[in-house]
């Protein structure tokens, strides 16, 4: 929990399951964050090799983020609470 507990690391992580993303995509997918707390979460990630950062060297140059293979190993965890959320729905809308 202490790698993914943080606000917003939940949500990075799950979006990177869906491929590799520029610091531009997340701050419009995850509405909300400012710039600072998306820097520090992703450099969180990648101090525990969650995530790689990738620099191209492009003009302009850019950065894009992906899971390393231990940050791969954290899907079924996700797909397990997204199960478990989903279940715990549908018993709700049966009351």
């Amino acid at each position: 929990m202490n790698v993914i507990g943080g606000k917003w690391t939940f949500m990075i992580i799950r979006e990177l399951f869906y491929g590799p993303k520029r610091f531009g995509e997340f701050q419009k997918i995850l509405n909300g964050i400012s710039p600072r707390t998306l820097s520090i979460r992703l450099k969180e990630l990648e101090e525990e090799k969650i995530i790689n950062r990738t620099i191209y060297s492009e003009i302009p140059p850019h950065v894009e983020y992906s899971l390393t293979k231990k940050g791969e190993t954290l899907r079924p965890i996700f797909e397990a609470m997204k199960e478990w959320g989903n279940a715990w729905d549908v018993l709700a809308e049966e009351k």
